[in-house]
């Protein structure tokens, strides 16, 4: 008889999914519980510590809404995010390295033409961003869609403060030239804080860990033909590279972000002097 015990619990248990007929959610199933099993046995959990696991999954859950994914800040901090985007993602011949979705990208991107500006609320320090869409043949992709978010010079994203910022703040779509070119006019990115008003914040309090985020821009680009990458673009000089709460930074992304003192370039492109400029060409795998 297939009765439970320590010795045995992983094995009876997984005995159970024996007839799943998804023969890839047999083989989740099984090594879920072997690992889970391994784990509790490993550090002998107790009864009290079950119970407050328990609970602070059901919390999580709870803070869940339509503006916020604490599940998916969990699986970020986790380290779990990262790794599931890095196997699905692996990145070849000069490639662009993909990084973390994160939680805030639940708008649609509004379209927009090459050179808008997408600081609504106009703070922070302007920054004209713009690069290449090519395959890793260097050959040009022309109308690659660029879609791009990022948090305002506070370090909140748009959807973080409805009535405060404007509605898209910092979000746009661009489609990419006959060159693979595009360009859009913005504001440095800063360095912010994940949620910490929720469980995980109180996970990240309780571990002695920080939860900055270094600045940085999301991309997720798309062709036909070509495979999808969700990426960002780091800023070099930013604090919290080498300790990123949820474990995005890769060295390829890092970028300078220099200043340009020129008021006639400044006026061309509809920017205060002085500027920054942030360029980050992207390489996707066919």
């Amino acid at each position: 008889m297939n009765t439970f015990s320590e010795e045995h619990s992983a094995e009876v248990v997984a005995a159970s999914f024996a007839n799943t007929p998804d023969d890839r959610l047999r083989e989740v199933m099984g090594a879920l519980v072997e690992h889970l099993h391994a784990f509790v046995k490993e550090v002998e959990l107790t009864e009290a510590e079950w119970a407050t696991a328990i609970d602070f999954l059901t919390r999580t859950g709870q803070k869940c809404d339509a503006n916020r994914q604490e599940v998916i800040l969990l699986s970020d901090v986790l380290g779990v995010s990262m790794l599931v985007e890095t196997i699905n993602h692996r990145a070849g011949r000069g490639s662009t390295e993909s990084t973390v979705l994160g939680p805030f990208h639940v708008v649609a991107s509004p379209p927009r033409e090459l050179g808008d500006d997408v600081a609504l609320d106009g703070k922070g320090t302007p920054c004209l961003v713009s690069g290449r869409v090519t395959g890793t043949g260097g050959e040009p992709v022309p109308g690659a869609q660029v879609d791009i978010w990022q948090a305002n010079d506070d370090g909140f994203y748009d959807v973080q403060q409805p009535g405060v910022q404007p509605e898209l703040n910092l979000r746009g779509l661009f489609t990419t030239d006959d060159d693979g070119r595009y360009w859009f006019r913005s504001i440095v990115p800063k360095y912010y804080p994940i949620p910490d008003d929720g469980p995980v914040g109180q996970l990240l309090s309780a571990t002695g860990r920080h939860p900055y985020r270094p600045a940085h821009l999301h991309f997720i680009v798309s062709a036909p033909g070509y495979q999808t990458v969700t990426t960002h673009v780091f800023v070099a000089d930013s604090p919290y590279l080498d300790s990123d709460a949820v474990f995005g930074v890769k060295e390829s992304l890092i970028r300078d972000v220099p200043v340009v003192d020129d008021p006639a370039r400044a006026a061309e492109l509809g920017l205060d002097n002085p500027f920054r400029t942030l360029t980050f060409d992207i390489v996707l795998q066919r």
